[in-house]
C-alpha cells in the first residue's frame, strides 16, 4: 500500500470523510487490523442497524476501555450516532467513524457527538505518496488511487460516476430528477476551475438557480466538489467575487468531459494541470491544519492569479507552458502592486526552476517538493 500523508489523530475519536475510493477502507484496515469494524455498504449489517442502533451499545458495552470500532459509510444510519456518543461517554472506547458524505450528518437533530469526534479527510493520491510521480498520468488519469494506477481508467471512471448517482444521489433521495442531476453534473465539469455563474448555469440546465445552487451544494456535501473563494482583501481595483468550482478530482472532470489522452501544449491540458496543482494545495492545506486559506483574484478587466495563498502571503500563477514567457507574469505583476509583500510564483513544466524579477519560476515537481517540505506556506 502507498504510504498515505494523513495521520489519524490516535487518542481521539475521528469522523473520516473522504469521497469514494479515495482510500478510506484500505489505509484504516491497513493501519487497524485488529480494529472491530462494521461496513454499512454490507446490506445485512446496514439492515441490522437501521431496525436496531441499540445493538452496537448491547454488542460493546462490555468492551474494554480504548477499544476501537471502525465504522464505515456512517452517513447511511446516523442513528448509530446516539449509540456511540454513550459509549464514547460511559465506556471510553473509540470510534473511526467514515463516511464519503457529510449532507445526513448535516442536518437538524443529528448527534453530532458534541466535540467527541474530530474531523479529518482523506483526499486522492497527493505527489509525495506517490514513488516516481508522473505529472502526465496525473493530468489524465487523476489522483484517485486505482485511476491513476490504471494504464487506462476510462471504465473505472464511468463506474465511478455511476456509483456515485446510483448509490449517493439516488439511493439517499437527494433530488427528484436523476436526469437533470446527471445533465448539471456535466455542466459543473464544464465550469471546472471557472467562476461559478448561477444564471448561465440554470440556462444550461433549464431548472431554477436555486435548483442549481442545492446541486452545488449537494456536490459540496458528498464531497465531490469544492469551492474557491475570491481574494478580496484590501482591493483597489474592482474585483470579481464569484467563488470558482472544482470537482474533488482532476480525472472525474476529464471523464465527463469526454476528455481523453490531453496532450501537452493543448488548451485542454492546461486546465486540468491547473486542477492538478489546485487539487494538491488543497490537500496540502487540510492535511497539515495549515490557517491560510487559498483563493484567487481576478479583476473586471480580466487580469488574475491563480491561486493566492493566505492574506496576499503566497501568489501563484500556473501555467502549462515547457518554457514560462514574460507574458505570464501579467497577473502576478498587477497583484505585487498592491501587495508588494507577497511572495510570487509561477508553477509550470518548465525544467529550469529560477527567480526573475522577484518571480520564482517552480517547475510543477519542484513546486510540491517544496509545498511537502513545508517551504511555500
Amino acid at each position: 500500500m502507498n504510504e498515505r500523508v494523513l495521520q489519524i489523530i490516535d487518542d481521539e475519536s475521528v469522523f473520516l470523510f473522504g469521497a469514494r475510493q479515495t482510500g478510506k477502507t484500505t489505509m484504516l484496515k491497513d493501519l487497524y487490523p485488529e480494529a472491530v469494524y462494521y461496513d454499512l455498504l454490507q446490506t445485512d449489517v446496514l439492515n441490522r442497524f437501521r431496525q436496531r442502533p441499540a445493538l452496537l451499545r448491547e454488542t460493546h458495552q462490555n468492551a474494554p476501555e480504548g477499544q476501537l470500532i471502525i465504522i464505515d459509510e456512517i452517513q447511511y444510519v446516523p442513528e448509530l450516532l446516539n449509540e456511540i456518543h454513550w459509549l464514547i461517554t460511559n465506556r471510553h472506547l473509540r470510534f473511526i467513524l467514515c463516511g464519503s458524505s457529510a449532507r445526513k450528518l448535516k442536518r437538524q437533530g443529528v448527534n453530532t457527538l458534541g466535540g467527541r469526534a474530530v474531523p479529518q479527510y482523506l483526499f486522492p493520491f497527493v505527489s509525495c505518496e506517490i514513488t516516481d510521480f508522473d505529472i502526465d498520468r496525473a493530468v489524465n488519469n487523476g489522483m484517485i488511487p486505482r485511476h491513476y494506477l490504471k494504464d487506462n481508467p476510462t471504465s473505472l471512471l464511468k463506474a465511478y460516476v455511476g456509483v456515485y448517482l446510483r448509490e449517493e444521489i439516488q439511493a439517499e433521495s437527494l433530488v427528484r430528477n436523476l436526469a437533470g442531476f446527471s445533465r448539471f453534473l456535466e455542466i459543473a465539469a464544464m465550469t471546472d476551475g471557472e467562476m461559478v455563474n448561477y444564471l448561465n448555469i440554470t440556462s444550461d440546465c433549464g431548472v431554477s438557480a436555486n435548483t442549481v445552487k442545492e446541486y452545488f451544494q449537494i456536490l459540496v456535501d458528498t464531497l465531490v466538489g469544492y469551492m474557491v473563494p475570491a481574494y478580496v482583501h484590501k482591493a483597489k481595483r474592482k474585483v470579481v467575487q464569484a467563488p470558482r468550482f472544482y470537482l474533488f478530482d482532476v480525472g472525474i472532470t476529464n471523464y465527463l468531459l469526454g476528455h481523453t489522452r490531453l496532450q501537452r501544449g493543448t488548451v485542454e491540458y492546461g486546465h486540468a494541470f491547473e486542477h492538478v496543482v489546485v487539487q494538491e494545495v488543497i490537500a496540502y492545506l487540510s492535511y497539515t491544519d495549515n490557517p491560510n486559506r487559498l483563493s484567487y483574484w481576478r479583476t473586471y478587466t480580466q487580469v488574475e492569479v491563480d491561486m493566492i495563498l493566505g492574506d496576499a502571503k503566497v501568489a501563484i500563477e500556473i501555467k502549462s507552458a515547457e518554457e514560462v514567457l514574460p507574458k505570464h507574469r501579467k497577473g502576478l505583476k498587477a497583484f505585487s502592486e498592491e501587495h508588494p509583500d507577497c511572495r510570487l510564483m509561477i508553477v509550470s513544466l518548465d525544467r529550469f526552476s529560477r527567480t526573475v524579477d522577484k518571480i520564482e519560476y517552480l517547475h510543477v515537481t519542484d513546486f510540491f517538493k517544496k509545498l511537502w517540505a513545508h517551504e511555500i506556506v
